[in-house]
């Protein structure tokens, strides 16, 4: 049997492309791109005792099934190796560029390590941020498996976290290490069952800031039986209380997303380079594109600068509270914003697939950062372009390449036009029983507005957003201003 369709095409073949008695042949509900074998041509019944058949079959038709619910018809090389290491019993590390899909990578092997017969928390996956924390999980619930999930990551009260999962009895945790430290001793984290443990950028996660929870947590899993790190850069060394056991490395950096990103040096006449990214922005366009500086108030000034100068953006960095960050990140997604201003908390995890540009306002500190700020572009097989902004003192840094085009900015610069889209901001949310075809529904009657005038819908615990196009932004606010969504007042504004 060839390998040419990976591990899991064939499983899927086996185990659900039954569409008649015996006959192997792939039906309805086989993905586009899986192939079929014969029932018979692979009998798992030879390798595994009856019990454990049993669970596998489970385990195998749920990521047959995962895979139609997330639309995904074939893995890459990558996810296929994953899936085929996940197999053994060995520790994982796993390293590859980002935008390649890690995620997946990593969820689909835990629907065969989680048993359907255990009760309580049996996987945490840990991440350095929220939004990667969030973003994991709701990947995870798209898949639509038996098996629940409950994030912890912050930005709201931690109790608010321990009656949640409570009530849903999770089999995977995903979130922070200070949030998740902090369930663990308050007991609303039963470590008993927990048997695999899923670190995502492994390198941050392990770094010097989160070294003490991350040590508390890896000492209160007394059963683990796996750990499997993730990250885009291979870290020189993995600190020993990450307990790694001769794992099994699978190394994907092979430099092929380099290859797609254009890189080029802006050369700024002046220390205070806000003039020269403006002139650049322009030269961009309505494109988007992610800004990157070094420092908060840094990155509070270019906002605010830009703002001034008629630039829609959005600001995005850890001093800022969780309602304000996750309007900037939605603003820029929908396409109300074309620039995204931001430390380098957005330069990891974050899957924004749009992005086109990066502008480095700051210089990185080292190559690891630089390589992941590069990464929010060219995700997949898509291509981009990176810009560095010099001041007349600096210099490229080692390890960027010596010989990068210099792009000129010459002539008087054209702002771009607004976007096509602006945001609204509804203050009910998923607490309150809305959902998105309540705020969809509401708009079409009550603000008159036809279903190609309602962009992406963001339901969150407490308030909504949702994009509407600009030309309508006037019509929406005065019609809406008195109605009521779910015979409920609330408050519905431009989010700005």
């Amino acid at each position: 049997m060839t390998r040419q369709n990976g591990i899991l095409s064939r499983r899927i073949a086996n185990l659900t492309c039954r569409s008649g008695p015996g006959n192997g042949k792939i039906g309805a509900i086989c993905p586009p791109g899986f192939f079929a074998l014969p029932a018979q041509t692979l009998n798992f019944a030879a390798f595994f005792e009856p019990e454990i058949q049993i669970v596998m079959e489970i385990h195998d038709d749920l990521t047959a099934q995962s895979l139609r619910n997330l639309g995904i018809q074939a893995l890459n090389p990558m996810q296929e190796a994953m899936l085929e290491a996940a197999g053994g019993e060995r520790d994982i590390l796993l390293l590859s560029p980002t935008g390649t899909g890690k995620t997946l990578a990593f969820l689909l092997p835990m629907l065969k390590w989680l048993r359907p017969d255990v009760k309580g928390v049996q996987c945490l996956v840990l991440a350095p941020s929220r939004e990667l924390s969030q973003q994991t999980a709701s990947i995870f619930a798209s898949m639509g498996t038996v098996y629940k999930a409950c994030c912890c990551c912050g930005g709201h009260p931690a109790a608010e976290e321990r009656k949640t999962m409570a009530a849903r009895c999770p089999a995977v945790v995903v979130g922070t290490p200070g949030r998740m430290l902090d369930h663990i001793r308050q007991g609303a984290i039963r470590t008993r069952e927990v048997r695999t443990l899923v670190i995502d950028e492994f390198d941050k996660a392990l770094e010097l800031g989160f070294r003490d929870d991350m040590g508390a947590i890896l000492g209160s899993l007394s059963h683990l039986e796996r750990r499997v790190f993730l990250s885009a850069t291979d870290s020189e060394e993995i600190p020993r209380f990450a307990r790694l056991h001769n794992p099994c490395k699978l190394d994907f950096l092979d430099g092929s997303v380099a290859s797609r990103i254009q890189m080029m040096k802006v050369c700024s006449p002046e220390r205070d380079k806000l003039e020269t990214l403006y002139r650049l922005l322009c030269h961009i366009g309505n494109r988007p594109a992610i800004v990157f500086a070094n420092y908060r108030e840094a990155v509070e000034r270019i906002g605010g600068y830009l703002a001034a100068k008629d630039i829609d953006n959005g600001i995005f960095h850890g001093g800022m509270e969780q309602k304000d960050r996750e309007r900037s990140l939605y603003k820029f997604r929908n396409g109300s914003c074309f620039v995204l201003v931001s430390t380098d908390l957005a330069s990891r995890g974050l899957d924004i697939p749009s992005v086109e540009h990066i502008v480095h306002y700051h210089l990185p500190v080292n190559g690891d950062v630089f390589l992941h700020r590069n990464g929010r572009t060219a995700r997949w097989d898509a291509s981009g372009s990176a810009y560095l902004i010099l001041g007349p003192e600096e210099n490229i840094p080692a390890y960027v390449d010596a010989g990068l085009e210099t792009l000129p900015l010459e002539g008087e610069p054209c702002r771009p036009a607004p976007p096509e889209w602006v945001t609204l901001y509804i203050g009910k949310g998923k607490k309150d029983k809305v959902s998105r075809a309540d705020v969809a529904g509401f708009l079409y009657k009550n603000a008159r507005l036809k279903r190609d005038d309602v962009g992406a819908i963001d339901v969150r615990d407490y308030y909504t957003f949702v994009a509407v196009r600009r030309k309508h932004l006037k019509q929406t606010l005065a019609l809406v201003r008195s109605e009521k969504i779910k015979g409920m007042k609330t408050i519905i504004e431009e989010a700005l």
